[in-house]
This record gives structure tokens, C-alpha cells and sequence, in this order.
């Protein structure tokens, strides 16, 4: 899991500079405030009735959420989501500015291509974290949206702080490492994968 701390959240370029607060974590959390969505709209996956409900708070750039991405959703999305046993609910929690960057375009494209994008990011991180605005820009190309675009994107400031709000809810929640889990309300932090997930999961669907 990667630990966060202030400097992590200190956003050195031009367009992103500014917008980061770290809210201090909270030591508890009250269940309304985790299921309320982001001011900017929530991301997910499945019938919003589910039984059970997973939220996943993530960066694009933190090597262990891309573990966690590469090597056991698939399986989650097969067995749970695509099946409509859970919810699941991936929420941004950037912890550098390649990860706020990647977020503003994954919002920026439609609703639909979001979860394809953000799955493109994980699977590719290595590369594109050499040189994240030019990685960046090749992805953002890949998805049919123009460098000039690209560039207008990275400088909407309302975007970028929406997503910073949002990542701050959740840092009240607690979030203090990424990635995190709340199985219906249950923090799941350390090592997550498919296994664990199958233990905590078959026996709220009973």
C-alpha cells in the first residue's frame, strides 16, 4: 500500500498548482458520509441495490493499485460485478500530479469509456509514469481527444479541484494509503486481492 503524506500532495505545475489540500484523516467515519457520492458524480460499476457494496479509493499512479487492477479485478468484475451480486464504486484519490492529471482524463471522456480508460492506466502505468504529460497525451490520443484538447483539459481548474474535493471526502473517511477498501462499510486496508475479497464477500451474499 502506498502511505501518503503532505508533500505527496504539493502539485508543482502551472495548471494543477495550488488546488491541493490534505484533509486530516478522521478516526471514524460516519456510514452515510462514506455512501454519499463525490459533488462531481460517482463512478461505478452494477445495480446501485446490490446486497453488497465495494468502494475503492485509488490513484492512477500508485503501483499497488495497479497490482491490485491487474492481477485480481478482472476476476471481481467476472464472478461479482458483472454478475450483479455487488456495487462497485471506484472513487480518485490522487496522490501526485501525474495521478490528478490521469483522473482529468479519464472525467473528460464519456461516462461509458471512464472504466476502459482508468483500466488502460493500470495496465500501461510503468510506461506511461516515465514522462507522465507525453504518456498522457498518447493515451488521451488513443481515445480520439487532440493534444490541444489534452492541453485545455489539464488546465481546467474546477475539474481539477472537484476531483481534489472528492479525494479530501475521502481522507476524512480515514483514507490515509492506497489503495483502500470499504466493503460495506468494513475498511479493508494492506494487501487486497481477489482471495480476500472472495472470503469477505460469499458470506454477506449468503
Amino acid at each position: 500500500m502506498t502511505k501518503l503524506n503532505r508533500r505527496d500532495f504539493l502539485l508543482g505545475s502551472t495548471a494543477l498548482a495550488g488546488l491541493a489540500v490534505l484533509a486530516m484523516p478522521a478516526l471514524a467515519f460516519d456510514q452515510a458520509e462514506l455512501n454519499k457520492p463525490p459533488a462531481m458524480g460517482e463512478m461505478s460499476m452494477a445495480p446501485i441495490n446490490a446486497k453488497v457494496t465495494l468502494i475503492e479509493y485509488a490513484s492512477a499512479s500508485c503501483p499497488h493499485c495497479a497490482e491490485f487492477h491487474n492481477n485480481s479485478f478482472d476476476a471481481l468484475k467476472r464472478e461479482y460485478i458483472d454478475t450483479g451480486k455487488i456495487r462497485f464504486v471506484f472513487r480518485e484519490f490522487p496522490h501526485n500530479d501525474a495521478a490528478l492529471a490521469a483522473f482529468m482524463l479519464a472525467r473528460s471522456v464519456p461516462k461509458e469509456s471512464y472504466f476502459p480508460i482508468i483500466d488502460i492506466m493500470f495496465e500501461t502505468q510503468a510506461s506511461w509514469l516515465e514522462n507522465w504529460p507525453e504518456g498522457l497525451a498518447n493515451i488521451a490520443k488513443q481515445a480520439g481527444i487532440p493534444k490541444e484538447k489534452f492541453d485545455a483539459i489539464l488546465k481546467d481548474q474546477a475539474l481539477a479541484k472537484g476531483i481534489i474535493d472528492a479525494r479530501d471526502q475521502g481522507a476524512s473517511l480515514g483514507v490515509t494509503g492506497i489503495p483502500t477498501f470499504f466493503l460495506n462499510g468494513e475498511k479493508l486496508e494492506g494487501e487486497v486481492t481477489i482471495e480476500t475479497l472472495r472470503a469477505k464477500i460469499d458470506p454477506l451474499l449468503n
